[in-house]
C-alpha cells in the first residue's frame, strides 16, 4: 500500500519544470492571487478524468479530497468563481504548448500499437469531428443560421494514435481550408477522406514532398494513361491500378502531374473504395491497406466524445473552450502512456472507468495498472466448519 492517492500518482508522471518554464514564457501567473496555473491544469485535469459537469463539480470534488491535495502540488481546493475567471482569461495557448511539450517527453511510450506496414514512411491520418453548441450561448462559434459548432482538425500519428497537430475552429471553417496551414514532414503519408480531394491542397502536399493516398469524389474527370497489372489470385479485393491524369484545363492547371488510382472491394460496407495515390510503387494492396487504417482516427474522434468531457464545456467564452479541449488532449496523452505501461491488456474505456471509480484511492499506480483485479484464495479442501454450539 502507499500513502499517495492514484490522482497524484499519476500526475507526477507530469513534468512540472517544464510546465514552470511555459508559465514564465507566457505569463500566466501575473495576478493568478492563489490560484495559479498548475492548479489550473489539476482542475481541468480532474474535470476530465472525473468528467465533472460544472464547475461546482471540480470545485467540492476537489474540496471533499484536502487530504490529498498536498501530494498533487495544490495548497487549497479552488472556488468556482476561481475556475470560470481564469478559464476566461488564462491563456489557452499555456495547455497547447505543454501537450506537445509531453508528446516529446513520453510520446514515445504512447507509441504501443505495433507497426502493420513495411514501409518507413511516417503515416499521418487527416480528419476533422465537429461538436454541436449552442449558438446563443456560444455566440463565437458560428456554423449555421441557428445551430453553432466547434470544430477539431486533428492530424494523427497512425503508429500511437496520437495528434500530433490540431487546430480548433468553428463549424464554418472547411476541412480542406483548415488543412493549408498544416504543416507536413517531408516523406510522410496523408491518409484523408474525400472531404480533402482540393487538387491546389494535394497539389501543394506534392511539391512539399508529402505523400497521400486520399479517396476521390466519383465526379472526378480523367483519362487513363495505363492500367498495371493485378494479382487477382492473392488480392482478389483489387479492382484496379491505373496510372491517370485529371481532364480539364482548370483541374490540370490545379494538379498537372500524373495520380496512381486504386479501386478496392470494401466487403464489410459492400461497396467500392476508389482512393487517390502521387506513390507509384507500392503494390496496390498496400495502398488500400493504409487507406483502411484511416478508420483510426473515427476511433480516437469516438473515444474522447464518450471517455471524456468535450461534448459539452463547462465555460462558453473562447478561451474556455480551448483549455478545456487541450486538457483532453493532455488527458488522453496520460491515459496512453499508462495503458503502454501496464502489463494488463487495458481497454482504453476500462482503464478511464477504472480510473474515475479509483481516483483518490491510495494503492500503488504500477501494481494496479498490472494487476487490477484481485483474485481470491480458494479455502484449502480439508477445512471443516468448526461447531459453535454442542447440543448433544
Amino acid at each position: 500500500m502507499t500513502n499517495v492517492a492514484l490522482f497524484a500518482q499519476i500526475v507526477s508522471k507530469l513534468d512540472r519544470a517544464g510546465f514552470g518554464k511555459l508559465v514564465s514564457r507566457f505569463g500566466t501567473d501575473k495576478h493568478a492571487k492563489g490560484y495559479d496555473s498548475w492548479t489550473h491544469l489539476i482542475s481541468m485535469l480532474f474535470c476530465q478524468l472525473a468528467k465533472s459537469q460544472s464547475v461546482r463539480d471540480i470545485s467540492n470534488g476537489l474540496r471533499s479530497a484536502t487530504g490529498n491535495l498536498n501530494h498533487l502540488g495544490v495548497s487549497r481546493a479552488p472556488s468556482k468563481s476561481s475556475i470560470s475567471y481564469q478559464n476566461k482569461h488564462r491563456d489557452w495557448r499555456l495547455f497547447r504548448e505543454y501537450y506537445f511539450h509531453l508528446l516529446k517527453c513520453f510520446g514515445q511510450q504512447a507509441a504501443f500499437r505495433k507497426f502493420r506496414f513495411r514501409i518507413k514512411a511516417r503515416i499521418l491520418l487527416l480528419d476533422a469531428t465537429t461538436i454541436s453548441v449552442c449558438l446563443k450561448v456560444f455566440d463565437w462559434a458560428h456554423y449555421k443560421t441557428a445551430k453553432g459548432a466547434v470544430k477539431l482538425h486533428t492530424l494523427l500519428d497512425y503508429e500511437g494514435h496520437i495528434p500530433v497537430y490540431m487546430v480548433i475552429s468553428d463549424g464554418k471553417t472547411g476541412d480542406n481550408r483548415a488543412a493549408f496551414d498544416i504543416p507536413l514532414p517531408r516523406g510522410c503519408v496523408v491518409v484523408a477522406d474525400r472531404f480533402y480531394v482540393d487538387l491546389r491542397l494535394i497539389n501543394d502536399w506534392d511539391s512539399s514532398g508529402a505523400l497521400f493516398v486520399i479517396r476521390h469524389k466519383e465526379n472526378l474527370s480523367f483519362t487513363v494513361i495505363r492500367k498495371n497489372e493485378l494479382n487477382t489470385d492473392r488480392h482478389p479485393h483489387v479492382l484496379a491500378d491505373e496510372i491517370i491524369e485529371l481532364k480539364g484545363r482548370v483541374s490540370r492547371e490545379k494538379y498537372p502531374k500524373k495520380l496512381r488510382r486504386v479501386v478496392v472491394w470494401d466487403s464489410k460496407r459492400q461497396e467500392n473504395v476508389e482512393i487517390l495515390t502521387n506513390q507509384f510503387s507500392w503494390s496496390a494492396n498496400t495502398v488500400g491497406e493504409i487507406y483502411r487504417c484511416r478508420w483510426q482516427i473515427e476511433i480516437f474522434f469516438r473515444d474522447i466524445k464518450q471517455l471524456l468531457h468535450v461534448k459539452s464545456f463547462i465555460g462558453t467564452s473562447e478561451n474556455a473552450v480551448m483549455i478545456q479541449v487541450w486538457t483532453a488532449m493532455i488527458t488522453i496523452l496520460i491515459l496512453k502512456v499508462l495503458k503502454a505501461m501496464a502489463q494488463h491488456k487495458w481497454y482504453l474505456s476500462n482503464l478511464v472507468s477504472f480510473i474515475r471509480l479509483n481516483l483518490f484511492v491510495k494503492i500503488d499506480l504500477q501494481q494496479w495498472l498490472d494487476e487490477p483485479f484481485i483474485e481470491r484464495r480458494k479455502p484449502p479442501k480439508n477445512q471443516a466448519q468448526g461447531v459453535l454450539f454442542d447440543f448433544g
